[in-house]
């Protein structure tokens, strides 16, 4: 594949019709912002170098993208003031220098886009030696888009902006995406002659394109086979259609590895969630961000795995049930109505209903330890710190406080719970 040189992606916008108040690009999507999604879809492509333009909220996104690249190739550029699509690759020309290589213009709030996609607009690209391949697509409603007016030979003759359409051009269903690679040094060329001779006096990319056609360098487009990978980020409408389609994706990729998902349609997967094949995820349960979850597992109905829960082999987590910074060994299970949040549980423990892990004193957060072969019985509070010991058991409604050590093998009952001695409390 011909790699680019350098990418650059545009994250400098506000997101007014979002009516959040976020910057744009750090809308959360599956699990991370939305510019997680566009700058992996840089690194996929291996270039030299990341150019990321920021402005509004700048701070927040130059700190959200600085450690997304463990070779440190992520370099911001400030828009100070956002004077359209061409200014803010402007922006970018004293990083380009002269003579960049093969660039590839990407966007903040376009996370859809497939690597293979990209690959092969980089590799039409360089099949023109030193013109521009522009990404385009056929949605059934073109409208808005400027539409794309091909030459004889099928090359991109012109860009047509919907407001200055004939009637027949506006039958033309292709329609410009705005994601391109272009040629480095002709780039960086036409950048500088570039006009505000419009209605907004913004300056836009599409005039970098025509000008690759005067001077008689060629536009390839390079059409989508899958439309949805077009879907662009304005409104929380259209964040959350982008969130259904990478949701799909997620969701896909564990089923092909072995996962059994009962239910996609209700199930949530955050991003970079690791799962062993043979677990089974029953409906309506949510996996956030962090979680491990080993080999022949069950999830739900109805659970929640919070951030940073690591289930061991063979663990299930259960109706109705939370976890948050929780690690449960193998074959332990919580299968109704508990909250487990920083705790380490051991091997075969037994969670039973009601059970709350009682972690957060009104300013910490603490964690509980319960070991191998412990039984907690239904309705038992822990509260953190504490510990239960290897093959202990708590009665119904046990208040365990802060700081008891609930020693190996021993029953405790009550509210504050004391202990009864030891007593074989038997396994999960």
């Amino acid at each position: 594949m011909a790699r680019p040189d350098t990418v650059i992606i545009l994250a400098a916008g506000q997101g007014t019709r979002m009516k959040t108040g976020w910057a744009k690009v750090m809308a959360p999507l599956c699990g991370q912002p939305m510019i997680a999604w566009v700058v992996a879809q840089a690194l996929a492509l291996e270039p030299r170098r990341i150019l990321v333009v920021v402005g509004y909220r700048g701070d927040e996104v130059a700190a959200a993208v600085a450690n997304l690249d463990p070779q440190g190739r992520i370099v911001t550029v400030v828009q100070a003031e956002q004077k359209g699509t061409g200014h803010a690759v402007q922006c970018c020309l004293p990083e380009l220098g002269p003579d960049p290589g093969r660039v590839v213009l990407l966007y903040g709030d376009m996370p859809l886009l497939r690597t293979e996609s990209l690959e092969l607009l980089c590799t039409e690209q360089a099949a023109t030696h030193d013109g521009v391949a522009l990404l385009t697509a056929s949605p059934s409603d073109p409208r808005g888009f400027g539409r794309i007016v091909r030459a004889a030979d099928g090359s991109v003759a012109r860009i047509v902006e919907e407001k200055d359409a004939s009637s027949g051009e506006r039958t033309i269903r292709e329609v410009n995406l705005g994601v391109y690679a272009f040629d480095g040094k002709f780039l960086v060329h036409a950048l500088p002659r570039l006009e505000a001779n419009n209605a907004q006096r913004e300056y836009y990319v599409t005039d970098v394109v025509a000008q690759f056609a005067r001077d008689g360098r060629k536009a390839l487009p390079v059409e989508l086979g899958d439309v949805s990978e077009a879907i662009g980020v304005n409104t929380l409408v259209h964040l959350a259609e982008a969130r259904a389609a990478l949701q799909r994706r997620i969701l896909e990729g564990h089923m092909l590895a072995g996962v059994f998902i009962e239910d996609p349609a209700t199930t949530y997967i955050a991003h970079g969630v690791k799962i062993g094949a043979g677990t089974h995820i029953a409906p309506c349960s949510v996996i956030d961000r962090g979680c491990v979850i080993g080999a022949g597992c069950r999830i739900g109905p109805f659970a929640h795995l919070g951030e940073r829960t690591t289930l061991d082999d063979g663990a299930e987590i259960g109706n109705f049930t939370e976890t948050k910074r929780a690690h449960l060994g193998k074959k332990s299970k919580a299968k109704h109505l508990a909250y487990i949040g920083d705790a380490e549980l051991g091997e075969r423990v037994n969670v039973g209903a009601g059970t709350v892990f009682a972690n957060y004193d009104g300013k910490h957060k603490h964690t509980t330890r319960v070991a191998d072969h412990s039984f907690l019985g239904c309705g038992t509070v822990l509260v953190a710190p504490c510990s239960v010991g290897a093959g202990a058991t708590t009665g119904a409604n046990a208040v365990v406080t802060r700081g008891t050590q609930v020693g190996a093998g021993e029953l405790w009952v009550g509210v504050p719970a004391k202990s009864k001695g030891r007593k074989n409390a038997g396994s999960a």
